[in-house]
């Protein structure tokens, strides 16, 4: 991963925007969608720039004033000038999801937004929707940490009730929902070490069943030499530890051993 993708809260917040013509009134839009207020001149609560000069030479030297002022920025067209860049945007309410490629080619992320685009439904914002209000609920029913994360892990899947990707409308309300999965979720799944043998370093050729599991390790076991493409197809913030050998069985959680073939 070159870059890394942060969510940026710019509501209320002014941010800079120099230049004019078509790609300066696309930033303005982008700025202004997210509740931003895109001003022209420089202030003290001034966070991130927007360039969007045709001129490289003037673009170059917008930018590091700017930069120079502290702030964080964006060049229209050079990404090697960039502090940050955008991403090709799919929106379903409060679900956003954003394809960059460092800059490397616009078209590849466009073409990307417009798969993605048929295959997210509306569905996915309004569930987004139901689950923002039902934290109370979920703290309630789940009081521990790594139970409610698979509650939602379970009311998300694949063919469950807020399955994201199913069409039709969202649910009312989930509150029904939560009440239908069971209270000892987390204990149904304790002690569980599952094993992985990898045929190729592509992680294109995982099967699903081994996709699926390496999204929902707690901790991730593997063998020195395994693919870092591999595995970030594990959460980030499941520890990584190395074992030639397979591990004990877990006391707690979900763990992972991936592993070659024996030569």
């Amino acid at each position: 991963m070159r870059d890394l993708p942060i969510f940026v809260q710019l509501a209320g917040k002014k941010i800079i925007l120099i230049g004019d013509g078509d790609v300066a009134d696309a930033r303005r839009r982008l700025i202004e969608r997210a509740g931003g207020a895109p001003v022209a001149e420089l202030s003290p609560d001034v966070r991130l720039g927007f360039v969007a000069i045709a001129d490289p030479v003037a673009a170059a030297a917008t930018a590091e004033r700017l930069r120079a002022a502290g702030l964080l920025v964006n060049v229209a067209d050079q990404p090697d000038l960039c502090d940050f860049t955008l991403g090709a945007l799919v929106e379903r309410g409060t679900v956003t999801i954003a394809i960059g490629t460092g800059g490397a080619s616009a078209g590849l992320a466009a073409a990307l937004r417009q798969r993605l685009e048929r295959l997210i439904p509306e569905r996915a914002g309004a569930i987004a929707a139901l689950l923002g209000g039902a934290k109370a609920a979920l703290r309630h029913a789940f009081p521990d940490g790594a139970a409610r994360r698979r509650a939602v892990a379970a009311l998300l899947a694949e063919g469950g009730p807020l399955d994201p990707l199913e069409d039709g409308a969202a649910p009312a309300e989930i509150a029904q929902c939560i009440a239908d999965v069971p209270s000892d979720i987390d204990a149904q799944v304790i002690g569980i070490l599952d094993e992985i043998i990898l045929t190729s370093d592509d992680p294109d050729a995982l099967t699903l069943r081994a996709a699926r599991l390496l999204a929902g390790a707690d901790v991730l076991w593997h063998q020195v030499g395994v693919s870092e493409p591999i595995l970030h197809r594990a959460r980030a913030d499941a520890p990584r530890r190395l074992s030639e050998v397979r591990p004990p069985v877990p006391e707690t959680g979900v763990h992972i051993w991936l592993r070659r073939p024996p030569a």
